[in-house]
């Protein structure tokens, strides 16, 4: 099993080790588009694998601070309270590179600058570039994709 981001489409597909297109889900990557550098604010390109899997049982729309759950699950009147918060909802896959020198280690390393795939609000548009770096899903995508991959999991993002 693999996962393809791309971010020329906006598009999230999960991959059979047959090749076959088992799910596709609009996603919405870094608004300043693909890059590896740290403080870049780019989603970063090539071969990396899911790290960790954070929020397993936890309510839709919960809400992520520094990857722990704050006990508060999303709404808009939330959402008035804290107006430029980079919301990180529901669940939460890690991803770290797998290639050294590109993804991996040094000022471009993924999982030191924490890119994730996570949950957004549902008010936030998918299919356009509009992250700070990390891929962002619906909460219901999301959900369902966070119960078919697994640690380990390979994930590239062309």
């Amino acid at each position: 099993m693999k996962v393809i981001v791309s971010i020329s489409n906006q598009q999230l597909d999960l991959i059979d080790d047959n090749g076959i297109t088992l799910r596709r889900y609009p996603v919405s990557t870094a608004l300043k588009g693909g890059g590896e550098l740290a403080g870049s604010f780019c989603t970063p390109r090539g071969m990396h694998l899911i790290r960790a899997k954070i929020g397993s049982g936890l309510p839709e729309n919960s809400v992520f601070v520094r990857r722990r759950p704050t006990g508060e699950v999303y709404t808009a009147e939330l959402a008035v309270h804290f107006p430029g918060r980079d919301w990180i909802l529901t669940r939460i896959l890690w991803l770290s590179g797998c290639e050294v020198g590109r993804n991996r280690l040094g000022i471009v390393d993924t999982m030191r600058r924490f890119i994730y795939i996570h949950g957004t609000p549902d008010t936030e548009p998918m299919g356009i570039a509009r992250s700070h770096g990390c891929i962002r899903m619906r909460s219901a995508d999301l959900l369902d994709l966070y119960q078919i991959v697994s640690v380990g999991t390979l994930v590239e993002i062309i």
